[in-house]
């Protein structure tokens, strides 16, 4: 009010001193006067603008250094936890030990050493010097089937028998004048197969038949239990061992297992006291003779 009344005084001022020019002054000092009152806004807004600036420098300071507060106590709440982590970790007892001592093998004599090693292709291969495994068990005992049998030179006789296989097997054997050649065709008989094989008279025979008699003239085929199939096996309960694939002749072992080898009391073939059996089926027998040597 006292701006507004100072204006009208002075506008009647120079109306009365210039009454042609006052009218002049009067536009260009309000003109003026608005102009400086624009600048003083203007001012008024830079100065607001500059602090809002600063303002808005200072909270983004402020919002950095809690920032960095937080950051600092989560690396320092991350140690303890890793701290107090190890410091259990190295309190606790150790685990029991699961694996087992390590036991040094005792140092071979000199004569184990001198007897060598089994062979790695086999395994089975005695140790060189020792004495090899020799029982019933190392011969191949099957049930066969005759199929044909004919006479053949000096007193001589050829079978063809089923022993369970693709093909039969004939057999050169020599079975006495008691043995009907005629009557062995669907005869159940027992063989040794892992015989080496061998030609006689111009014949290759490829197994040997078991025969039992108490002399040259007396002679029957052992025969297996009833029930019993060409290619089952004939064993042993107190021999359980493997037979080898084929006899050697070196060795003998045919010739120095056929002492044990009888027919009992009972008519039973024996090894040592142990019956021939087919398993599930029974024991092996001769038809009529007892207490003789089995051949």
């Amino acid at each position: 009010q006292v701006v507004t009344h100072s204006v009208f005084s002075l506008a009647e001022a120079l109306m009365k001193l210039d009454p042609e020019d006052g009218a002049q002054i009067m536009d260009y000092i309000k003109t003026s006067a608005l102009l400086s009152r624009e600048k003083q806004l203007l001012q008024s807004s830079v100065r607001e603008q500059k602090k809002l600036l600063v303002e808005n420098a200072k909270l983004k300071k402020d919002i950095e250094d809690l920032r960095g507060q937080l950051q600092d106590k989560q690396r320092r709440r991350l140690g303890q936890k890793q701290r107090s982590t190890f410091t259990k970790l190295k309190q606790a007892p150790p685990p029991p030990q699961t694996h087992r001592p390590i036991r040094l093998k005792p140092r071979p004599s000199i004569k184990e050493r001198a007897g060598g090693e089994a062979s790695a292709e086999t395994g089975s291969e005695p140790l060189l010097g020792a004495e090899p495994r020799l029982d019933v068990s190392r011969l191949d005992l099957r049930v066969g089937r005759v199929l044909s049998a004919r006479s053949h030179a000096h007193s001589l006789s050829v079978q063809e028998v089923d022993v369970g296989e693709p093909a039969p097997r004939t057999v050169v054997s020599k079975l006495g004048p008691n043995v009907q050649l005629d009557q062995l065709p669907g005869a159940m008989v027992v063989l040794i197969c892992n015989v080496k094989a061998c030609k006689l008279r111009g014949v290759v025979s490829r197994a040997r038949l078991l025969c039992c008699g108490q002399s040259k003239d007396c002679v029957e085929l052992l025969a297996p239990p009833p029930g019993s199939a060409p290619g089952d096996r004939v064993t042993f309960l107190n021999f359980p061992g493997e037979a080898d694939k084929e006899l050697q002749s070196k060795e003998r072992v045919l010739e120095r297992l056929l002492p044990d080898l009888s027919v009992d009391s009972k008519g039973v073939a024996q090894y040592q006291g142990c019956g021939f059996e087919v398993k599930g089926k029974g024991l092996c027998r001769a038809p009529t003779l007892t207490s003789c040597a089995i051949r």
